[in-house]
């Protein structure tokens, strides 16, 4: 597919989505996260691929918001493989992908090449933070969903 930015994604399975918004670095190169409000939005990283181009395109979200409440990507752990994802895009088309895999990394063990790297095909990663420690009060991990385009 051409470059066309996102506009919403819609996971059925999980009965998940939002509208997108685009995010960047911060100053400091690591990932602009979205707002942590109630009802905030996922986000696209401008950095990426948009979602269908070759290349693995990467929207963020919260597992839960800022009042404890869940947030945009709190069901994440059940999409399962085989599940699709919907990405709409600014020219009007859709970007279909199906999920191959989850995996659950510790913050200080991400595999940033497997997961921001570049592939020979559209992929898409789903990021949420996991694993809460209740003595801290902080996620310690991140949990990634890959998938693929399907169409």
């Amino acid at each position: 597919m051409e470059a066309s930015e996102p506009v919403s994604f819609s996971a059925p399975a999980i009965d998940a989505g939002s509208d997108l918004l685009h995010l960047g670095l911060r100053e400091n190169d690591t990932l602009e996260v979205p707002p942590g409000a109630p009802g905030s939005p996922a986000s696209w990283y401008t950095g990426s691929p948009t979602p269908g181009e070759v290349g693995p395109a990467v929207l963020l979200g919260h597992v839960d918001d800022s009042a404890g409440q869940p947030g945009v990507f709190a069901a994440l752990p059940q999409l399962a493989e085989g599940d699709e994802i919907t990405v709409e895009r600014e020219d009007g088309s859709t970007a279909v992908f199906s999920v191959t895999k989850a995996e659950q990394y510790g913050k200080n063990d991400f595999p940033t090449l497997e997961v921001y790297g570049n592939t020979d095909a559209a992929e898409l990663r789903l990021i949420t933070c996991d694993g809460y420690n209740q003595e801290t009060g902080e996620y310690e991990d991140n949990y990634v969903v890959y998938a693929t385009l399907a169409e």
